[in-house]
């Protein structure tokens, strides 16, 4: 049965002194909930369920200080070979507990300071699981955002089901895409990142795994019994990571049940073209400014289809309506997070999120949106994106706090291991620059079947290759002659 929730290790204490940042310690604190996360073992297995359903298990620093004993100390067990976390009811994790930390923000220097001790302690367990040495499986079934994304999009496996709601909120409600969106946002493929940042749209379903967010899509009636398999898994002393990887990806496989038949990636939000138009709009060397007027111009073109022309007022719309100031934060903070390591994420994020805690955005955004019964419309300080300067942005990230943010490494030392992409990205669907390279490499090649084929195959009959390539050729490959080639 799961194990109630218990600190094991007194070596990681917690206290909530202004050193916190530089120095975790880790034990439950007056108002720790008792039963907010479960752990479980079964044979090779070790489960974390995030158990707060009331509360979409939405993450706080208790479950955070609970998690992270749990993890050394399972880095560092013989008996341990799979850890798979996943939450109670309908919920894998909605984000970040931030109506608590608003109501703290609100009480002052005392308050704010408490809420940037908290996201140092979630920044940790965050690049504690990017760089965990255990294969590690997300079950994202179920609504994910912000400190979700945080706990899962990090791993290896990161399962999708046709119940999960994924999104980056965090520019909704005055604050900036965190929890390492700094590395994954604009490394996902075109400028899908910028888009989902900018406007929090949702991803549902298999859309998720369409693009690249999850490695797998299962109906959730089959978690139950992969989660069974995956217990029986027995590794050799001698398998690297990797080998053991390659195990657990394909056990996914045999529970994969098909893809819906009306969600070609084509039809998603992140193809066909809808795609098309994201990467247009958000391209990098689009300011703010010309991504509006991309947008409008979109929405008035005669040529313009009309899926697009509906998005494109759709969205622009949105983005008119997010806090200024995290709109431009957010635009800085993606294209220059797409040059730093995954350990310099965090501890960037960590500058720009205690700049936020003292920014009047968040506490308006939060307490109109998610405190205030009913819902009002946030008032935004500054209240335009012209009036936030340049300087503005750039006081965001600079200061003392990224050097203070010590980071924690993990029992085989791998915890403080850095990487500039991740290095288990083969797990997932063919990134477009994969395809891109074998077409240029091949100088053309004989059909868009042979390209398919080749991708089936490398990924071993992966469930999505098939569709995932022909979309992207679809929209980026052209043919001269009787040969397939690149559009430019």
């Amino acid at each position: 049965m799961p194990l109630r929730a218990k600190i094991l290790n007194s070596a990681i204490a917690g206290n909530t002194s202004r050193s916190f940042a530089s120095s975790i310690h880790v034990t439950e604190q007056p108002g720790d909930e008792a039963n907010d996360v479960l752990f479980n073992s079964h044979y090779g297995l070790r489960t974390i369920t995030l158990n707060r359903p009331k509360k979409l298990n939405s993450l706080n620093g208790s479950m955070a200080r609970k998690i992270i004993p749990r993890l050394q100390e399972w880095s560092k067990s013989q008996l341990a070979n799979v850890v798979v976390i996943k939450g109670e009811g309908r919920a894998f994790c909605a984000g970040g507990d931030v109506a608590a930390l608003a109501t703290q923000n609100k009480q002052g220097a005392e308050g704010q300071q408490n809420s940037k001790d908290y996201f140092a302690l979630e920044y940790k367990l965050d690049h504690l699981i990017a760089t965990y040495s255990k294969p590690y499986v997300a079950f994202i079934d179920g609504i994910t955002m912000g400190g979700g994304v945080g706990l899962s999009l990090h791993a290896p496996f990161r399962i999708a089901t046709e119940n999960t709601v994924m999104a980056m909120p965090e520019t909704t409600i005055g604050f900036f895409p965190d929890v390492g969106a700094s590395f994954f946002l604009p490394r996902m493929d075109g400028d899908v990142g910028m888009y989902l940042a900018l406007t929090s749209e949702q991803l549902k379903g298999v859309d998720v795994f369409w693009a690249g967010i999850a490695t797998h899509y299962l109906h959730s009636s089959s978690l139950p019994d992969l989660e069974a398999r995956l217990a029986e898994l027995q590794f050799k002393d001698y398998d690297t990571m990797q080998q053991r990887l390659q195990i657990i990806d394909k056990t996914i496989e045999e529970f994969s049940t098909g893809i819906p038949h009306d969600r070609h990636p084509s039809n998603s939000v992140v193809g066909g073209n809808l795609r098309a138009a994201i990467d247009y709009v958000y391209q990098p060397a689009n300011s703010i400014t010309m991504m509006l007027d991309a947008l409008q111009g979109l929405c008035e073109g005669s040529s313009t289809p009309s899926n697009v022309q509906e998005w494109a007022s759709k969205t622009r719309k949105t983005m008119l309506q997010r806090s200024p100031t995290s709109v431009k934060v957010a635009v800085k903070q993606l294209r220059d997070g797409i040059r730093w390591g995954i350990a310099e994420t965090f501890r960037k994020e960590f500058t720009i999120a205690s700049r936020f805690m003292e920014h009047p955005d968040f506490v308006e955004g939060v307490s109109a949106l998610l405190i205030n019964k009913p819902k009002t419309t946030p008032k935004w300080s500054p209240s335009s994106l012209e009036e936030v300067t340049d300087e503005t942005v750039r006081e965001f990230f600079i200061g003392e706090e990224d050097a203070e943010l010590e980071l924690l490494p993990a029992a085989s030392g791998e915890g403080s291991r850095s990487y500039t992409d991740y290095p288990h990205a083969w797990v997932g669907l063919p990134r477009e620059n994969e395809v891109r390279e074998h077409v240029l490499r091949r100088n053309g090649v004989d059909s868009v079947e042979d390209v398919v084929k080749h991708f089936v195959d490398l990924r071993g009959g992966k469930q999505g290759v098939k569709e995932m390539v022909e979309e992207i050729l679809g929209r980026k490959g052209e043919m001269s002659g009787k040969m397939l080639g690149w559009k430019r």
